[in-house]
């Protein structure tokens, strides 16, 4: 994220971190631990909050476009606010509700690390217990597609993921898109 961060955008700089990760996904076997369930939503309406507006068909790279710092993330901070609070809270609850289960039967809740207020204000609204949410925005920033990967790692480090757990995880992303899954931990 730092090569399309501008620093002296302050909406932006402190947010975002660079970071990577990788999760093994493997088939079970019916009845073992295994994914439960997806949903995934995009919401083409986000585009002007959250966006990147030079590079692509639309803006070509050119000395103007650079001039102008289009090559940089930009957002409207409120609106992705909002929109995150209002769509993860609205997704993780469908994910649940489709499956007969409550915040509280969650065991751990791995959220993107977008912004704390946006995690904790979800995880108050759909029930969760607060032990069994998992922030690490303050040790590694947003790293935007890494945030969850690098959650379940801080999860298995404080010894919260035990087989056989309840997990959601939930993400919201530019654009806006906004996806949770609901699985059996395995391990």
């Amino acid at each position: 994220m730092s090569s399309i961060i501008d620093y002296t955008d302050r909406a932006t700089c402190v947010i975002f971190g660079d970071g990577a990760g990788a999760v093994l996904v493997e088939p079970a076997a019916d009845g073992e631990p295994g994914f439960i369930d997806f949903l995934h939503e995009i919401d083409g309406s986000g585009g002007a909050a959250l966006n990147m507006p030079g590079g692509g068909s639309l803006n070509p790279p050119s000395h103007e476009t650079v001039d102008k710092k289009m090559h940089y993330v930009h957002q409207d901070g409120q609106a992705v606010f909002k929109f995150a609070v209002r769509k993860m809270v609205e997704i993780c609850e469908t994910i649940l509700k489709r499956n007969g289960l409550k915040g509280c039967d969650v065991t751990v809740f791995l959220p993107h690390q977008a912004n704390q207020r946006i995690i904790n204000a979800t995880a108050e609204r759909v029930g969760l217990k607060p032990e069994s949410v998992i922030i690490n925005i303050d040790q590694f920033g947003n790293t935007t597609a890494a945030t969850i990967p690098l959650a379940m790692q801080s999860a298995r480090d404080q010894g919260k993921l035990k087989k056989g757990d309840l997990v959601l995880l939930a993400s919201v992303g530019a654009g806006f898109t906004v996806g949770a899954t609901l699985l059996r931990w395995a391990y």
